[in-house]
C-alpha cells in the first residue's frame, strides 16, 4: 500500500476528514483591507461629517474628524480581522460573520470619510445617507417577498419588475383620480395581482416556461404602461399628479438618535413593509400555511399524498404575493412623492430577487440583503452630492456592482426550493 494512501485512510478511520479551504471570505476580505488602506493613504484633512435631524432630544451639529488617523484606526482593525479570517481560513474552519462585517463596515466608513476628506464645502450627512438607504431599499424588499412566496412554493417570479412598475403606474392614476395618495395604496396591489393572474395562469395551468413568461410579462408591462405614457397621462396631466403619501412620525421613538429618524419618521408604505417582513416571516416558518407553501416548494408530491391541493395553493400564494409587489410598486410615485414615467422602475425588480436570493429565500435574509443594495444605490447619489473624487458614472454603477458582486459570491452557497419551476402533476 502506498505511502500516499495510508494518510487519508488514517483520518478517515480517526474521523478526521479534513473539509477543503474555503477561500471566498479570506480573498474578498484582503481586498477590501488592502482598498481601506489605499484610501487612507489618499486621505488629508479633516471630514465634516453631519448629524443634523439625527434627535430632537439634544443638539447634534456638524463633527470634524482627522481624516488620515481615523482611517489608519479603521484599516487596523479591518487589518486584524482579516488575519482572523485567513488563520481560520487555514484550520478550515468556518469564518465568523462578525469578522467579515468588521471588515465591510470599516471599508465603507473608510470610503465615506474619504470623499469628504479636505474638502470645506462637502458635508457628510449621516442621517440623510441612512434614511434615503432605507427609501431605496423599500420597494427591494416588496419585491423580495414576493420573490420568496411564490418560489417557496414552486413557482419562479422573473415578473417582479413588471408588477413594481405597474403597480407605480396604478397607483398614480388612482391617487390623481381620488386626490388623496391612500388610493394609490388600493389600486397598486391589484396592479401586482392582474400580473400574478397571467403569471399563475401561463406557469400553472398551461405549464410554460417559468423563465420565458416572466421575461415576456415584464416586455408586456413596459410596453403598456410606455404606451399609457404617451398616449394619455402626458395628455392628461391631471392624471399623473405627484401626490406623496405624508411622513407619519412615532411619538418617542422617532426622537431615538440617529435609528429614530430613519425608522420611525417615514410613510404608511415603509411601516407596512415592516409589517409584511415580519408577518410573511412568522407565516412561513411557523404556521400550517407556511408549512404547506414550502411542501409545495420542495416535494410537491408527497404534498398531494397528505391532501393538499398543490396548484390551488400555487395559484393564491402567486396572487397574493402579486399583490405585495404592486404595494412595492407605489414606493416609486405616491412612496417618494413623485409622477409617474417611463421604466420607473428602473431594474429593481431584478435587484429583489437578487436579495432574495442573497437572503436565502428567507424574509429577515431578503430584508437585510435589501438595505444593503438601498444604501449602495443611496451611496451612489450622496457621493455625487459632496463631489466625490469619482467619475459620476462610476457612481451610478455602485448598485449594480453590489449586487453582482454579492450574488457571485454567496450564490453557490444556497440552495433553491427543490421543485420551483417544475409544474405539478
Amino acid at each position: 500500500m502506498s505511502s500516499s494512501i495510508v494518510p487519508a485512510i488514517t483520518q478517515a478511520e480517526n474521523g478526521k476528514v479534513l473539509k477543503p479551504v474555503q477561500w471566498r471570505d479570506p480573498i474578498v476580505s484582503a481586498i477590501m483591507t488592502a482598498l481601506s488602506i489605499l484610501m487612507t493613504c489618499m486621505s488629508s484633512g479633516n471630514s465634516r461629517v453631519s448629524f443634523i435631524g439625527a434627535t430632537s432630544w439634544f443638539t447634534l451639529g456638524e463633527v470634524t474628524i482627522p481624516a488620515l488617523f481615523t482611517g489608519i484606526i479603521l484599516s487596523s482593525c479591518s487589518l486584524i480581522a482579516t488575519a482572523v479570517i485567513w488563520i481560520r481560513a487555514r484550520q478550515r474552519r468556518e469564518s465568523n460573520g462578525w469578522l467579515v462585517t468588521i471588515v465591510g463596515a470599516s471599508f465603507v466608513l473608510v470610503f465615506l470619510i474619504w470623499t469628504v476628506a479636505g474638502k470645506e464645502s462637502s458635508v457628510l450627512p449621516v442621517v440623510s445617507l441612512l434614511s434615503g438607504g432605507l427609501l431605496f431599499a423599500t420597494p427591494l424588499v416588496y419585491g423580495a417577498l414576493t420573490g420568496i412566496i411564490c418560489e417557496r412554493t414552486g413557482v419562479i417570479n422573473i415578473a417582479i419588475e413588471g408588477q413594481l412598475l405597474l403597480g407605480a403606474f396604478f397607483a398614480v392614476v388612482a391617487a390623481s383620480l381620488g386626490g388623496n395618495p391612500l388610493y394609490g395604496l388600493i389600486a397598486a396591489p391589484i396592479a401586482g395581482m392582474l400580473v400574478s393572474v397571467l403569471l399563475a395562469l401561463f406557469t400553472i395551468k398551461f405549464r410554460a416556461d417559468h423563465i420565458v413568461v416572466g421575461v415576456v410579462l415584464n416586455m408586456l408591462v413596459v410596453g403598456l404602461t410606455s404606451f399609457m405614457f404617451s398616449t394619455q397621462l402626458k395628455n392628461a396631466p391631471e392624471l399623473n399628479q405627484a401626490l406623496p403619501l405624508p411622513t407619519m412620525p412615532i411619538p418617542v421613538l422617532k426622537d431615538i438618535p440617529i435609528i429614530g429618524p430613519v425608522l420611525f419618521n417615514q410613510t404608511l408604505l415603509v411601516y407596512l413593509m415592516y409589517v409584511a417582513v415580519i408577518a410573511v416571516q412568522i407565516a412561513l416558518f411557523s404556521s400550517r400555511w407556511g408549512l404547506r407553501t414550502r411542501a409545495c416548494g420542495e416535494h410537491p408530491k408527497a404534498a398531494d399524498t397528505v391532501g393538499i391541493r398543490v396548484n390551488a395553493l400555487r395559484w393564491k400564494n402567486v396572487i397574493m404575493a402579486g399583490a405585495i409587489a404592486g404595494l412595492g410598486g407605489a414606493v416609486f410615485t405616491v412612496g417618494e412623492g413623485l409622477a409617474f414615467s417611463k421604466n420607473i422602475a428602473a431594474g429593481n425588480g431584478f435587484i429583489a430577487l437578487a436579495a432574495m436570493i442573497l437572503g436565502r429565500w428567507n424574509p429577515k435574509g431578503a430584508f437585510a440583503a435589501a438595505l444593503l443594495f438601498g444604501f449602495a444605490t443611496n451611496l451612489g447619489a450622496i457621493m455625487q452630492a459632496v463631489n466625490a473624487p469619482i467619475p459620476a458614472e462610476f457612481l451610478l454603477m455602485i448598485p449594480y456592482v453590489v449586487t453582482i458582486f454579492a450574488v457571485a459570491g454567496f450564490v453557490g452557497a444556497v440552495r433553491a426550493p427543490a421543485a420551483e419551476g417544475v409544474p405539478y402533476p
